[in-house]
């Protein structure tokens, strides 16, 4: 990339890297534990039945607000920290702003979890359950972020043409402070009725599309040719994809409340939007497919490619089930069915979420000078159980979705569709327990690797 071997040492604060990438993954296991224990309730189990600070809708918000700003802003921060540096040859513009933004985002994790659990205090919006006395701070946090690592990408800009990886991060940088003011404040204090509910829902699909969608595709563009050794097959495309999503992702999120109040044009907008993204997904999914052509025997033995390039695939399939299930005739029968909650998982955990562990487990060994992790037999193992699990989650609750809408469709009585659900909620707690384990496995490995003595070669943090 842009600097050298000897000047990587410098330009990464490789501190930086370490404490986002292990919040983050203490975070993603709470997370985890937290979903896991809000299926019991649905099982009939849950086990801390009259504790208040512990109910079951509590519980749940963590698992969401958690996975948000817990997991995946110190995951893809501390990527950044590891990544922005290396392709454009600067460094990020102070480290010890880099610190204070760190100990304030762990600040305002634990103040959202308090106030949930133990005050009650949550705002009614998916992914933007912080206090709102709280949302102001995070902008002005993302303000930070956005000088943080804008700085280099100005630099490399002013020297040439950025990479595409720069376009994906510089936009981010730009759209996610918007985002998070106009889905936590604008309803709040402007906006009212139908509304609010048009800006909110715009909000839930943004922070995925405008914040999380493109610097997970900008450190891929990244990290795919830095592990296969190879550029990307097509530039062009790589353009077309992020254009697509520039210009046709803002509007997805009215399709979150099809059928309400909210005007029909701003609906229809939505489902062309939504149809239309999935044409710049499949030209980015083509892009890094022919890249892989000829190099496919990595994924028999390359673990972290191996997360990416299966999370590339689950990415596919949750937007071509969406370019379907957004239409009003879907609608009808999938709307508040478990088919979404099912939708939520594999995009969110079996793409992001495993992107990033793949990204992390690279990463990892690197920062402590060692080859590769400490176990391949953990790296394996947490792999499948993590992928087989998500995998058995999706397709449990996609059918669990249809059963309940063509039930509520039949118009029988709503006690039959939550006995016709109980065998897939089991079977999605099962899944759970697969997902766990693995992050467990995968947990375990980082501490072995972090602390074992062997294996150190000076020379991968230069590589």
């Amino acid at each position: 990339m842009a600097a050298n071997n000897q000047e990587l040492q410098n330009l990464v604060n490789y501190g930086l890297v370490k404490a986002h990438v292990a919040m983050g993954l203490i975070f993603f296991i709470i997370v985890a534990l937290m979903g896991f224990l809000y299926s019991l309730q649905l099982d009939g189990i849950y086990p801390l039945a009259g504790i208040e600070f512990l109910s079951p809708g509590r519980v749940r918000m963590i698992h969401t607000a958690g996975a948000a700003y817990g997991f995946l802003v110190n995951m893809f921060t501390g990527l950044l920290y590891w990544a922005v540096p290396r392709f454009t040859g600067y460094r990020i513009l102070s480290n010890a702003l880099g610190w204070f933004m760190f100990i304030a985002l762990q600040a305002a994790v634990l103040i959202t979890v308090v106030a949930i659990l133990f005050l009650g205090m949550a705002d009614n919006v998916e992914w933007g359950e912080t206090p709102w006395w709280l949302d102001p701070i995070i902008v002005f946090w993302l303000l930070l972020h956005l000088l943080q690592f804008g700085a280099p990408l100005f630099k490399a800009s002013q020297r040439g043409p950025l990479y595409v990886t720069g376009w994906y991060i510089a936009a981010m940088l730009v759209w996610t402070p918007l985002v998070v003011f106009m889905g936590n404040l604008i309803p709040r204090f402007w906006a009212v009725g139908s509304g609010a509910g048009a800006v909110q829902s715009t909000f839930i699909h943004d922070l995925v599309g405008l914040y999380v969608t493109p610097v997970a595709w900008g450190l891929m563009y990244y990290f795919v040719p830095v592990i296969m050794k190879k550029p990307m097959w097509s530039h062009g495309l790589s353009l077309l994809g992020f254009w697509g999503l520039a210009f046709f992702y803002p509007m997805n999120g009215v399709h979150h409340f099809l059928w309400s109040p909210i005007p029909m044009f701003a609906q229809y907008s939505a489902v062309f939007a939504t149809v239309a993204v999935e044409f710049a997904v499949t030209s980015v999914l083509i892009n890094f497919m022919m890249t892989l052509r000829g190099s496919a025997e990595q994924l028999k033995y390359n673990v972290p490619l191996r997360y990416m390039y299966t999370g590339a695939i689950f990415y596919w399939i949750t937007c071509f089930q969406c370019a379907f299930h957004v239409t009003l005739t879907f609608q009808k029968v999938i709307h508040f069915t478990d088919w979404v909650t099912g939708h939520a998982h594999l995009i969110m955990f079996g793409t992001f979420g495993l992107w990033v562990l793949g990204m992390a487990e690279y990463v990892w060994p690197r920062l402590f000078g060692k080859e590769t992790m400490y176990s391949k037999g953990l790296s394996e193992g947490a792999y499948w159980l993590l992928m087989i699990g998500v995998l058995a989650m999706f397709f449990d609750l996609t059918a669990a979705g249809l059963v309940q809408g063509f039930d509520w469709i039949g118009l029988n009585p709503w006690i039959d569709s939550v006995n016709f659900s109980k065998p897939f909620w089991y079977f999605r707690s099962i899944a759970g327990i697969m997902m766990i384990t693995g992050l467990f496995m995968y947990a375990l490995n980082f501490y072995k690797t972090a602390t074992a003595k062997t294996g150190l070669t000076a020379e991968l943090r230069e590589a």
